[in-house]
């Protein structure tokens, strides 16, 4: 039954729609808009770029799932097994597999919702595990269609890092094929971690009490930019480790630092005293874009910015209302893939856009 609802969204959809970019936003040319309703996120490209794997919450399924397209929005489908939530998708290099973290094995329903008395808090299940399928899996419906395999025993699903009772996600892969980044509290904090795309031979990169997360590698491979807490007491840190003894974290100061990619030469870029995330180099590895709140005394407005990787130089990109986040550049710079609020026709909807981006 999933598996038809996937085929039928995919069918009842247009593949894109023009957008047009608000005023300021001088670097979009020729937005399109690829996802229609719910809540689309964290739409990542495959090396040739011309794929993207995103996490959405449809209507027919307990949490968020795994979703491929084109780049054109085009040949939209389910990856994921339907059940439990899902999390931080990323094509291997080669094309051959799509990685992500779900709940499915150990809480095939969805996360149980959180509880705001302790304040915006954001939970790092301790139930999510790193998968791998492969790309191209597909099964024959009772109709004959073809689509992705709805099992959440599907012998081509194979766990990559499982580490009972630790969060395992926030992964992402190294173009040039020899690691992947990934961000866990296996060892009793929040840090960010590589390994072979088997998981083998893993080597934790940070090393400072706080949470290190959200790593992305560089098209060159050589750098990875994360994000990270930011405290300035005792109290605050007592806060943090008491909270991710409940699996929590409060994201209220996150600043953007930028390491090599054996975990040396840690600097930090942002000092900008508010929730700045999902950082991504730009091709030229001279730029960072990045989501933000800053500015807005509230902390609900979520931008785009870039800003020089030695911190200097900080550009606002997006001026819409609401949430504009996870920004990707294609490899030859030419395009910018986003998640933004804009063209919603429901509070809080979310969708994937991608424009030719105009330097």
């Amino acid at each position: 039954m999933l598996a038809t609802f996937a085929f039928l969204l995919a069918q009842s959809e247009p593949n894109s729609i023009p957008a047009q970019p608000a005023p300021g936003e001088k670097h979009f040319k020729n937005i399109r808009q690829l996802t229609f309703g719910g809540e689309n996120a964290e739409a990542y490209l495959n090396v040739p770029c011309n794929k993207l794997v995103w996490q959405a919450k449809k209507t027919g399924y307990p949490d968020d799932q795994i979703f491929e397209m084109n780049l054109d929005g085009s040949g939209k489908r389910l990856i994921s097994t339907g059940l439990g939530r899902c999390t931080c998708s990323y094509f291997t290099p080669n094309g051959k597999w799509i990685y992500f973290s779900s709940t499915h094995a150990v809480q095939p329903g969805p996360q149980a919702p959180l509880d705001f008395s302790k304040g915006y808090v954001w939970m790092v299940n301790p139930n999510f595990v790193m998968y791998r399928r492969p790309a191209d899996a597909r099964w024959i419906e009772p109709d004959g269609r073809s689509g992705p395999k709805v099992d959440a025993n599907d012998t081509n699903l194979q766990a990559v890092v499982d580490r009972p009772g630790a969060y395992v996600a926030e992964t992402t892969l190294a173009p040039n094929g020899k690691y992947m980044a990934w961000t866990s509290d296996f060892e009793g904090d929040l840090d960010i971690y590589r390994s072979d795309l088997d998981g083998k031979n893993v080597k934790r990169l940070t090393n400072e009490v706080g949470y290190d997360g959200g790593p992305f590698v560089s098209w060159d491979s050589k750098s990875i930019v994360y994000r990270r807490d930011s405290f300035t007491s005792q109290a605050q840190i007592d806060d943090y480790k008491g909270l991710l003894k409940e699996h929590l974290i409060r994201p209220t100061i996150l600043e953007l630092w930028i390491m090599d990619a054996d975990g040396n030469n840690k600097r930090k870029v942002t000092h900008l005293n508010c929730a700045s995330f999902a950082p991504f180099l730009a091709p030229d590895n001279k730029h960072i874009i990045f989501s933000s709140n800053y500015g807005d005394p509230q902390g609900r407005e979520f931008e785009l910015y870039m800003i020089n990787v030695d911190g200097t130089g900080l550009e606002r990109i997006t001026t819409t209302p609401g949430f504009d986040g996870f920004p990707m550049f294609t490899r030859d710079g030419k395009k910018l893939v986003w998640c933004s609020n804009r063209n919603g026709k429901e509070p809080h909807e979310t969708d994937v856009f991608v424009a030719d981006w105009a330097s």
